[in-house]
């Protein structure tokens, strides 16, 4: 149903449920639409008087189980990841990382999220790159204070200023979260590295492809 048009009826139905109290979980389950479907339509509904208390305690239970959630959550990572990463665990980091969001012609990286930028230069240093072997650019939009995002970038990096060699504008506004643009770190001379890295990738695909395989054969009924 959530591929097709929404009918006349199920707006009625929508409205007449958030009225009478109903929370968006409650009637996305009703009529089987997702949440920015039945938000569109519940935004503007006034709730009747007699309904809005009973809908306030079920947003509070829902946030409570949220908060709730989330320090469970935190618990486990706490517990998952309580010593800090070994080089092999940053090695297959980097891989991950790089594998998502790395170049696949030369050793570099760009992105607006500055926690991964940092963790990027950080597990790089286990490949032996030192921090003048770095190249660092960000990309910004017009709109955007240079001097604000150098000292933006430089800061969360702890890096100087001027080590960031070059700063690309772009025509246009700012999208959505790219408040101080993004940040490119790229290798010099980085081919041996970059090279090792793309083999630290092959080397965890061929260990998933092979344990999928061993499963399949494992559960293949022999003739």
């Amino acid at each position: 149903m959530n591929g097709r048009p929404i009918t006349q009826k199920e707006i009625d139905r929508i409205v007449s449920l958030r009225k009478t109290g109903h929370s968006l979980p409650e009637i996305r389950k009703v009529l089987g639409r997702g949440n920015s479907t039945v938000f569109r339509y519940i935004k503007k509904v006034e709730v009747l008087p007699e309904y809005i208390s009973a809908l306030k305690l079920k947003q509070g239970g829902s946030s409570k189980r949220s908060h709730q959630n989330w320090e469970t959550a935190r618990a486990q990572a706490d517990t998952l990841l309580k010593d800090p990463l070994s080089k092999e665990q940053r090695l297959c980091l980097i891989a991950g990382l790089y594998w998502g969001e790395g170049n696949k012609k030369e050793l570099n990286v760009i992105n607006s999220d500055p926690a991964l930028i940092k963790v990027f230069i950080s597990c790089l240093e286990d490949f032996g790159v030192k921090k003048e072997h770095l190249k660092i650019g960000i990309r910004i939009h017009d709109d955007i204070d240079k001097k604000q995002a150098v000292l933006f970038w430089s800061h969360y990096l702890l890096i100087r200023p001027e080590d960031i060699t070059s700063i690309s504008v772009i025509k246009g506004k700012k999208v959505g979260k790219l408040k101080y643009g993004m940040c490119r770190v790229r290798v010099a001379k980085g081919g041996t590295y970059f090279k090792l890295l793309i083999s630290l990738i092959s080397n965890i695909k061929r260990q998933f492809n092979a344990a999928v395989v061993q499963r399949i054969e494992q559960g293949t009924p022999k003739p």
